[in-house]
C-alpha cells in the first residue's frame, strides 16, 4: 500500500529522511563485514534462546532514559525488538492511566511505557511494526497521545553492546514516526473495542489479545516514499 504523507509537515518528512539515512548506513556497514544489525547485537551472546531477552539486562541510556530489548517467540520472524520509554525521560506532563488495577511504582522511573517493537526477518532485516497490550511487556498504560509525544525522546546515544543497533533503533522510531503514530492510535481502539466486547474481563490482562496493530514495513520503500513527496512539495 502506498504510503500517504501529504498530510506530514515538510519538516517532519526532513526528519524521517535523515533517519531513513541514519537506518541504511548502520546496515550498510554492517552488510560490509557480512553482518546485520540483529546478529551484531547478539555477537558474544552464545545460544539464542526463545524469550530470552537480549542482551542480558536490556539496553539502557541512563541519559535519555530510553531502554530496549531483542527476543524472539512469534512464528514468522527470526525475532523483535521492544523499545521503551523510562519517566525521567518523558515530556513533562505525562502520566500513566490510572485504572482499577493501578499499582503504583516502587520508584518514579518504573512506570514504563512501551514505545513499539520491530520484528526481524531471518536476515535480520525489518518487515514489520506492531504494538502490544500491557501484560505482554509488563509496562504502565499510557494513552496514545502520550506515547506519540515521546516518540521524539527515544535515543540510545551510547556504543555498547552495538553502536550501530543502538544509532539504528532510535532512527527506525524516526524513519516511521507518522506510521508509529497509526499504529498508536490504532492500539487505543482496539483495546477500548475488546473492552467493550468482553466488559468482564480485564482487557489488560487478557490472554486472547496480544497484538493489537502490526505493519508491514520496507525500509528502501519508506525513504523512496518520503522523497517523492518532498520532490513534490519543491
Amino acid at each position: 500500500m502506498k504510503a500517504d504523507f501529504k498530510n506530514v509537515a515538510t519538516e517532519r518528512l526532513k526528519k524521517m529522511l535523515k533517519a531513513g539515512h541514519e537506518v541504511e548506513n548502520c546496515q550498510r556497514v554492517l552488510t560490509k563485514v557480512g553482518e546485520n544489525i540483529v546478529a551484531d547485537l547478539l555477537k558474544g551472546s552464545g545460544t539464542f534462546f526463545q524469550m530470552n531477552h537480549y542482551p542480558e539486562g536490556d539496553v539502557y541510556d541512563h541519559d535519555t532514559h530510553g531502554q530496549y530489548y531483542y527476543h524472539a517467540h512469534r512464528d514468522g520472524e527470526h525475532g523483535h525488538f521492544h523499545l521503551f520509554l523510562r519517566p525521567k525521560g518523558m515530556p513533562k506532563g505525562v502520566k500513566p492511566l490510572v485504572g482499577d488495577d493501578f499499582k503504583k511504582p516502587k520508584a518514579k522511573n518504573d512506570a514504563l511505557s512501551h514505545l513499539i517493537a520491530i520484528s526481524m526477518d531471518a536476515f535480520g532485516a525489518p518487515q514489520s511494526l506492531f504494538t502490544t497490550n500491557r501484560w505482554v511487556t509488563a509496562e504502565y498504560w499510557y494513552d496514545c497521545e502520550d506515547v506519540i509525544k515521546m516518540l521524539d525522546h527515544f535515543e540510545i546515544d551510547h556504543a555498547s553492546p552495538s553502536w550501530p543497533a543502538n544509532r539504528w533503533v532510535g532512527a527506525m522510531v524516526q524513519l516511521y514516526y507518522p506510521q508509529i503514530c497509526d499504529l498508536l492510535r490504532t492500539r487505543d481502539h482496539v483495546i477500548e473495542d475488546w473492552k467493550n466486547e468482553h466488559p468482564d474481563v480485564n482487557v489488560f490482562e487478557d490472554r486472547h489479545l496480544e497484538i493489537t496493530s502490526e505493519l508491514e514495513c520496507n525500509v528502501h520503500y519508506q525513504i523512496a516514499e518520503i522523497e517523492e513527496e518532498l520532490k513534490r512539495r519543491t
